[in-house]
């Protein structure tokens, strides 16, 4: 779709705005490498650009039978056009594709057709969207208000986010749709808002830092200053929708320094106090040579998501390694201090920076549990240094009960949060340290998760019910995870041993 001598592709394209914001000037399209305007319809051949699953079919049938003439649009089209141009493979197949329907009235009107074909939900009639599953495949659909000739694409599209967003791709004729210069952006790795629009939704802003987390792109400035313009509106965003775009960054994203950057770059850092906070906290140097704590985070959440990347690791485990590297440090700028000898020491910071992590995640919209599973890895993501040499079987049983008490938080998640602390540290970053601990849990195998001594033992012994019960039970765990006993026969038999007598 490009060639190695067409340079201009790779140069950010060239943007001006009219008095009312509308975006125009001339730039290079590099699917067809011809010039063109900004905010004018473009189509050009791009067949099979976008490898739809099978039951798109089906769907796209539907809403031509109901007289609509449809688009696939958003994400599908930004991501294939992406890997064309990258001279990579298409994207596998989209699990989600939204679709805009132009030549129809109202979203009713191509109810019944897709009911013939697939399950269709009223989940997003609120904002429009009609949602049909079929083949286990979402689609969301909706209706543009604009006729189907050249000036109702652009139209159209004029509300989307970013010109990277407001492509289409027609299925019919194989063509990329692109009014806005979106394919010239993509090819320059640039987030570019499209009109006036933009500034309708202050979640945009978030969305921005979400992309970026995921590809990587620069925010051009001119939409940085509409981001900032929306600073003040991020209260009137629910949390539901915050929690979304965080989600997705921690879940997808593979640049969160960038993203980090960005929050900053755009005014939006104050909003996440945790985070903001962290900026100019400084370091040993010795330990820590690439800068302040909030470097550190951004560079441990990128080692985060980097290893979740490479092996596959399943969404709600990369969920915890990700936001678990990038607030792991987040009680620092609490317990600081420099010593008379200029040494910079931050005793604590695991244990303060517990609650202070769970303060940011209910901030940013996340389950309880979530909130409840990071606030223990940041409480113990420092337990490994208290250790000498390899750790005892007595240290791991205790850290695998602690984590479990977390919503049952694994040895597994510790250990990618704590190998992204080290790893993130610039110049010092060091290979994975959790090794030993994992491989002496592997060993030991699963612990039990309660008392092997219970209160039904001790008052089958002559022991009445009372505070007493509570403190022999809590003695007989610390004397579990030495490995004195393991079954509740070896138990009882410990605990007549120790003579308590009874209250």
């Amino acid at each position: 779709m490009t060639t190695d001598s067409d340079e201009q592709t790779s140069r950010p394209a060239a943007a001006t705005r009219s008095a009312d914001g509308v975006l125009t000037g001339a730039v290079l399209c590099p699917v067809c490498h011809q010039h063109r305007g900004r905010g004018v319809s473009h189509r050009c051949a791009a067949p099979g650009l976008v490898v739809l699953p099978a039951p798109a079919h089906r769907i796209l049938d539907a809403l031509r039978a109901a007289g609509g003439r449809p688009l696939v649009v958003g994400g599908a089209v930004r991501d294939a056009l992406r890997d064309a141009l990258s001279g990579g493979a298409s994207s596998a197949t989209p699990k989600d594709v939204d679709i805009e329907v132009l030549d129809v009235d109202e979203l009713e009107q191509l109810r019944p057709h897709l009911a013939r074909v697939a399950r269709v939900d009223d989940v997003g009639a609120s904002f429009g969207i009609l949602v049909a599953t079929v083949g286990g495949v979402d689609f969301d659909i909706s209706v543009a208000r604009e006729r189907s000739t050249a000036g109702g694409e652009t139209a159209a599209s004029s509300r989307r986010d970013f010109t990277a967003n407001a492509l289409g791709w027609d299925y019919a004729t194989g063509e990329l749709v692109d009014p806005w210069g979106g394919a010239a952006d993509v090819a320059a790795s640039v987030l570019r808002r499209v009109g006036p629009s933009f500034s309708d939704d202050p979640l945009r802003p978030l969305r921005a830092v979400q992309f970026v987390a995921r590809f990587g792109w620069r925010i051009d400035e001119e939409t940085l200053e509409a981001c900032r313009d929306l600073a003040p509106s991020y209260g009137t965003v629910p949390r539901s929708r915050v929690w979304g775009e965080w989600k997705k960054l921690a879940t997808r994203g593979i640049h969160i320094s960038r993203a980090v950057q960005a929050l900053e770059d755009m005014g939006w850092l104050s909003h996440f106090p945790a985070l903001a906070a962290a900026r100019g906290v400084p370091q040993d140097p010795v330990w820590h040579p690439e800068g302040d704590v909030l470097t550190h985070l951004g560079l441990s959440a990128d080692a985060a998501a980097a290893s979740a990347e490479s092996s596959g690791l399943p969404a709600d485990a990369r969920l915890l390694a990700v936001l678990g590297a990038l607030v792991h440090d987040v009680g620092k700028p609490y317990v600081t201090a420099v010593t008379d000898d200029g040494r910079i020491t931050s005793y604590g910071h695991d244990t303060v920076g517990d609650p202070v992590a769970q303060d940011f995640l209910t901030g940013i919209g996340s389950p309880h549990v979530l909130r409840d599973r990071i606030g223990g890895l940041v409480a113990e993501h420092m337990c490994h240094v208290s250790t000498v040499g390899s750790p005892t079987k007595a240290a791991v049983r205790r850290l695998v009960r602690r984590l479990d008490r977390r919503s049952g938080v694994t040895i597994l998640d510790w250990a990618r949060v704590v190998d992204a602390d080290v790893a993130g540290r610039g110049p010092a970053g060091s290979p994975p340290v959790s090794g030993p601990w994992v491989a002496l849990a592997t060993e030991l195998g699963p612990s039990p998760r309660k008392s092997l001594l219970t209160g039904r033992h001790l008052m089958s012994l002559g022991y009445r019910p009372g505070p007493q019960l509570g403190v022999i039970i809590a003695a007989a765990v610390e004397a579990q995870d030495d490995g004195l006993f393991d079954d509740e026969e070896g138990a009882v038999a410990w605990f007549v041993e120790q003579e308590v007598p009874r209250a």
